[in-house]
């Protein structure tokens, strides 16, 4: 089984200790890096090349929104989900690239998993989504 390297990037310290720790609970992944700030998400991820990276919405220099926009631009960009303590419907991501959207508080190992699972899905020709 391939193993999914993922990128943390929350600004408040808090956050981040505990999604790096779902992270290491969760089987098949495993945490490359951590970044407190939008420009400090591109430069981790430029160095430690993830699969994944779970990114908050309101970040310092420019917000979780804009680093997934300039993420997708790379050459190879990593799958991206956008993580917040705001619901879903009160944030305008559409176009940004994000593959989905995640709750900090949903956020678990199970979550994880499937919304990484959706997120690399292939849905079937005449499938509805």
């Amino acid at each position: 089984m391939n193993v999914v390297r993922v990128l943390v990037v929350d600004d408040e310290e808090i956050f981040r200790r505990a999604m790096t720790s779902v992270v290491a609970e969760t089987d098949g992944f495993v945490v490359v890096g951590t970044a407190a700030s939008g420009s400090d998400a591109l430069a981790a991820a430029q160095a430690t090349q993830p699969d994944l990276v779970l990114m908050d919405v309101n970040l310092p220099v420019f917000d979780g929104i804009e680093a997934t926009r300039r993420l997708q631009a790379a050459d190879r960009p990593p799958v991206v989900l956008l993580v917040s303590t705001y619901d879903e419907s009160d944030v305008d991501y559409a176009g940004s690239g994000a593959a989905g959207y995640i709750t900090k508080s949903a956020f678990g190992p199970d979550c994880l998993t499937e919304a990484w699972a959706a997120a690399n899905s292939v849905p079937d020709q005449g499938e509805v989504q």
